[in-house]
């Protein structure tokens, strides 16, 4: 695909990841893709249970590509998603507000591992993807900083896997933080960058 071919659209409505994209100088179209995540995840670790968990997050990417895709006809289409690895289990979104303080307490004091994927489709069709991943600690905050964390921040937690944003106020909850920064946002982007050069989207 080149560039005088290349309609750019972002299967997501994350406003995270339009953000980075249009700082980034990369013009995009938003269209969020209607997949069910959770069937996804629950037929991958059905069919093995000892399934990466990088390899969950680049399925829900390339699903996400694919299913706007195929709705817009010879667009090149980015998929995005991550899923937080913690001692071998998967942490979703939180349910509500004693959800999200339950996965805080269980993540607090401990490292986790951020898993990000994205992906790129013409026409259903996965054809590129790429995954990173970060590691992150949290410090042993007390139930005070918690409680504070999450007064502050309100209902914006329900929509972050392990219930916060790290480039808000919830850096203020981390002891240690080892990965790239736009991995940790949720999309693997100077790889993605390279692609879309490479591809003639972007001038090289």
């Amino acid at each position: 695909m080149t560039g005088d071919a290349a309609r750019l659209v972002l299967a997501s409505g994350s406003a995270t990841r339009r953000t980075m994209l249009e700082a980034a100088g990369i013009d995009v179209t938003v269209s969020p893709a209607d997949v069910d995540e959770a069937a996804i995840r629950d037929r991958l670790l059905s069919d093995n249970p000892a399934v990466p968990h990088a390899r969950i997050a680049l399925a829900l990417a390339e699903e996400k590509a694919k299913a706007v895709s195929t709705q817009q006809k010879d667009a090149l289409v980015i998929g995005a998603d991550q899923v937080l690895s913690f001692e071998g289990s998967l942490f979703e979104k939180p349910r509500d507000m004693d959800d999200a303080r339950a996965s805080l307490m269980t993540l607090r004091g401990k490292p986790h591992t951020l898993h990000s994927a994205v992906a790129l489709a013409v026409n259903g069709e996965t054809v590129w993807h790429d995954t990173a991943e970060a590691h992150l600690t949290m410090r042993a905050f007390s139930n005070a900083a918690l409680d504070a964390y999450l007064a502050r921040v309100g209902d914006v937690v329900l929509t972050s896997v392990g219930a916060y944003q790290i480039e808000g106020p919830a850096i203020q909850l981390f002891a240690a933080v080892e990965g790239d920064h736009a991995t940790i946002l949720g999309m693997p982007l100077l790889p993605l960058v390279t692609e879309l050069v490479r591809r003639g989207v972007l001038a090289s």
